[in-house]
């Protein structure tokens, strides 16, 4: 970003790219901070206090917008790239740029896209646009190949270690870690709302599927409170430890390494071959996610395939 605003190489468009939690809206935020700063600093990062800077903090920056779902809303609709694209026809109100972040950008549907299309097509005065997503390959091949793009990298564990107990993250920090695989803003965020107590839980009910303590179909029903892709996460990652497990794996090679002693104690009496199926299963339920299939039958599938592995040691 620093490159970008020194050389004076602004591109018109810009999609920032990379997994899940690691900051690409906080990024694409500093860069549209300094961008629109009036005094930016030898760094080139906002200096916070000038008149731009006040009213970005405020958010009432007349050069700032940002383009999301609306509330209760999956995407980004038609209407709101048409309200984008009538306002961007008038001249920024300030001397420097103006900018607009589409987040998720991934969000777009089909006819907001082809009207998006304009924006890069015939760029207005002084505007850049920023396109924020974790996935890439669901943006239209018009879209991405209108932009520049900047992908981040997954920081290595240690130095995110480091920072989640500069963050007062002490306890279970490199579990947390796990469950967010690697993204370091997402394993904050798992720490604050007792994503590993939840965790937890389902994991309890999971073996209780296993032992025949309870009904699938049950387990499946009381599933539906949790958010359905973490909830996804966590099943494919047990199996995948499972499978870690068989092939006697450390525990700290595992995506819930304070669970490998249950997890190595199911290895004894699961067939590997079913713990592929079930895998399948998991990754074939995840592209179901976006589709109109009933979550509770997801699960239910999910959990009945599991228990009848446990019931065929």
């Amino acid at each position: 970003m620093h490159s970008y605003i020194v050389q004076q190489r602004i591109p018109q468009a810009l999609l920032i790219t990379g997994n899940k939690g690691v900051g690409k809206l906080q990024l694409a935020e500093q860069f549209a901070a300094a961008l629109l700063c009036e005094q930016p600093q030898a760094d080139s990062h906002a200096c916070g206090h000038c008149h731009s800077c006040l009213l970005l903090k405020a958010q009432t920056h007349p050069d700032f917008m940002m383009v999301q779902p609306e509330e209760g809303k999956t995407t980004i609709a038609i209407d709101q790239i048409r309200s984008l694209i009538t306002k961007l026809t008038l001249k920024p109100q300030f001397d420097r740029y103006r900018v607009v972040i589409l987040n998720p950008a991934d969000k777009i549907n089909n006819a907001a896209a082809n009207a998006f299309l304009k924006c890069l097509e015939e760029p207005n005065e002084r505007t850049i646009l920023i396109l924020v997503s974790d996935r890439q390959s669901k943006l239209p091949a018009t879209i991405l190949s209108r932009c520049q793009k900047l992908a981040i990298a997954m920081p290595d564990k240690a130095t995110v270690l480091t920072w989640l107990k500069a963050q007062k993250i002490q306890q279970d920090a490199s579990v947390l870690l796990g469950l967010a695989q690697g993204a370091p803003l997402l394993a904050l965020s798992y720490a604050k709302d007792e994503t590993l107590t939840q965790r937890n839980e389902c994991f309890k009910q999971w073996l209780a599927v296993a032992k025949r303590q309870t009904h699938p179909v049950l387990i499946a029903e009381q599933w539906l409170k949790h958010p359905e892709a973490p909830l996804l996460f966590w099943l494919t990652s047990w199996v995948v430890d499972l499978i870690k497990c068989a092939y006697q794996n450390h525990a700290e090679h595992l995506y819930n390494s304070d669970l490998h002693s249950s997890l190595h104690s199911l290895t004894r009496q699961l067939d590997l071959k079913g713990l592929y199926q079930l895998y399948d299963l998991l990754l074939l339920s995840r592209g179901r996610l976006e589709s109109t299939i009933n979550k509770q039958s997801l699960f239910e599938e999910i959990l009945i395939q599991w228990s009848e592995l446990n019931r065929s040691r």
